[in-house]
């Protein structure tokens, strides 16, 4: 099955993920770090998530799954060990047009959760369509290796240099050449070296102005 990839929202839209274990847990911390309202329904918490609920960062419903419990909600996890609740929960989420995942169950899923690395706002996701996680997770971590930390921050300065161009006024296609002569092929080796000069030099050259590197790299670079 082809998946359309998409990178959602889900800011203060609630998600209620069914089940209190582990593979709960796992969810719930991806959720909540994209800011998602969170609910949990199970009749126990897993020691992980425990925290979550003391800080109020969830909701927790202590009981069993019940009919009408997926109301008002924008996205729908099942991660229980028990297959009736995993075949109710898709149907009832099925049947109300919401997004549902049944954890390990590719056919009662509308959507999967890719292996994924993030980088502050650097996401880099892989999917098999859930024909092999563990390929995911192996590409996941050759992911992890290759693109360090350093990539946020290029990301943040490439963040603020956007709106920078766009105040230049130029046309929508000269404004793609920008961005593209901006990107240079050393510029995550200057950031990793701090190479201050290089870069400033890079990006006078290709805006035609100065731009103060304190305002792009968040402190005073020495030239």
């Amino acid at each position: 099955m082809n998946y359309f990839p998409i990178s959602l929202n889900i800011r203060s839209r609630t998600c209620i993920v069914i089940g209190g274990g582990k593979v709960a847990a796992r969810k719930v911390k991806s959720l909540l770090d994209c800011q998602g309202k969170v609910t949990v329904i199970s009749p126990e918490l897993d020691a992980a998530l425990l925290p979550f609920f003391q800080k109020s960062a969830i909701r927790w419903v202590r009981r069993g799954f019940r009919q009408g419990d997926l109301a008002g909600a924008f996205l729908v996890i099942a991660a229980t060990d028990d297959v009736t609740v995993q075949e109710a929960v898709y149907h009832e989420a099925e049947a109300a047009n919401l997004l549902v995942n049944v954890a390990d169950v590719p056919k009662w899923c509308n959507f999967i959760l890719p292996a994924t690395v993030r980088r502050g706002d650097l996401t880099i996701s892989v999917s098999t369509a859930g024909k092999s996680p563990a390929l995911a997770k192996q590409l996941r971590k050759d992911l992890e290796k290759e693109y360090s930390d350093d990539y946020d921050l290029l990301l943040q300065v490439l963040g603020k240099l956007r709106p920078i161009v766009l105040d230049m006024g130029m046309p929508h296609e000269k404004n793609k050449i920008i961005f593209e002569n901006l990107l240079h092929k050393d510029m995550i080796d200057w950031l990793r070296r701090q190479d201050w000069q290089k870069l400033s030099d890079h990006i006078r050259t290709t805006l035609g102005k100065d731009i103060p590197l304190e305002d792009l790299v968040g402190h005073p670079a020495e030239q």
